[in-house]
């Protein structure tokens, strides 16, 4: 299993607790990765939003574009997880901005791919919005202008949504990074099993993910491509006692009103296809991270992810709070490497 870590780009990922002494901030953020590195993980993902989903849209959130070219920098050997959503990024300039990333970290650069879900967001940055099924080919075609720039040396391209002509992108990536992109409808996967070679997850028992790779797997072969990458987003609490992991639990999912971002959170749900019934516990704690149910002592922690990897996961995106105490500890007792 690999381990990886969101960077706590909207300063936590707790709705209901207003700080968990983790700023959204450069200084954190390099800190957090420099000591995440020395703890052994694989992995950070930087979410993109320009707008705080977690804290209410009025707090800051940190770029997350700028953010990686300068972790890119002063890393070593974490892989660079960053997400991109299509309708923000002309794919020929990106290209070439992701290009020099990847060259200043040394191949370490890695695309997760999203097609947006937040329409507010758009409008106030007067960008496209498309509805369900557009964003998927929007996203097939921004795939292909960006793999055409980086594999070619010069491409053409004219589609519904993008055209280049004779682009050249030098120098190219040190190495093609790897796209990891994640969707729970048909139009999705059959995007992704084509385009992409890892997909990504939110939260579930192992019995819910075991059929979903699978799945994927089975498209992916139909569509001729080497077998993929899984990861999974998980919220996890080990402590030394089951019943203090619970009493954590019980402190981040105690939600006594809800907070400024319910508006978006509730907004993201009607835009998806995913359950409708959300407990209002699961608000606290974005990606359904809680639905893992990585809480309790290293040992059972361990016999949980033994479980996630025997159904083909092989990665984990792990939100942790406060985030460095709470990653040392998870690193420590179940990775087995801080």
């Amino acid at each position: 299993m690999r381990y990886g870590y969101w960077t706590p780009v909207f300063g936590g990922w707790l709705r209901n607790v207003a700080d968990e002494g983790m700023a959204a901030s450069w200084d954190y953020t390099k800190r957090l990765t420099l000591d995440a590195e020395r703890w052994g993980y694989d992995l950070t993902l930087i979410a993109e939003l320009n707008l705080n989903d977690i804290k209410g849209v009025e707090q800051p959130a940190l770029d997350a574009w700028s953010t990686a070219a300068a972790l890119a920098a002063v890393t070593t050997s974490v892989e660079l997880m960053v997400a991109v959503r299509p309708n923000f990024h002309h794919p020929a300039l990106f290209a070439k901005a992701a290009a020099n990333i990847d060259r200043i970290s040394g191949g370490r650069l890695a695309l997760n791919v999203v097609s947006s879900w937040w329409a507010d967001e758009a409008k106030q940055y007067g960008l496209q919005f498309d509805q369900h099924d557009d964003r998927y080919a929007r996203t097939a075609e921004w795939l292909r202008v960006v793999d055409g720039l980086w594999s070619e040396e010069r491409f053409s391209f004219a589609g519904q949504f993008y055209q280049t002509q004779d682009a050249i992108c030098a120098p190219k990536p040190a190495k093609r990074p790897t796209v990891y992109a994640g969707g729970e409808s048909h139009r999705a996967k059959a995007m992704i099993a084509r385009q992409c070679d890892a997909y990504v997850m939110h939260g579930d028992p192992a019995s819910a993910i075991a059929p979903k790779t699978a799945d994927m797997a089975r498209l992916r072969e139909e569509a001729g491509g080497t077998p993929m990458q899984y990861g999974m987003a998980a919220y996890a609490i080990v402590r030394d006692s089951e019943a203090e992991a619970k009493r954590e639990l019980e402190r981040i999912t105690t939600v006594a009103e809800l907070p400024a971002g319910y508006a978006n959170f509730d907004q993201w749900l009607s835009g998806t296809q995913l359950e409708r019934e959300l407990k209002i516990q699961e608000y606290s704690v974005s990606n359904r991270g809680l639905r893992p149910n990585l809480v309790g002592t290293p040992e059972q922690l361990k016999e949980r992810i033994a479980e996630y990897k025997a159904v083909g996961l092989d990665l984990l995106l792990l939100q942790m709070s406060p985030q460095a105490e709470e990653m040392e500890r998870f690193a420590a007792q179940v990775m087995g490497t801080a």
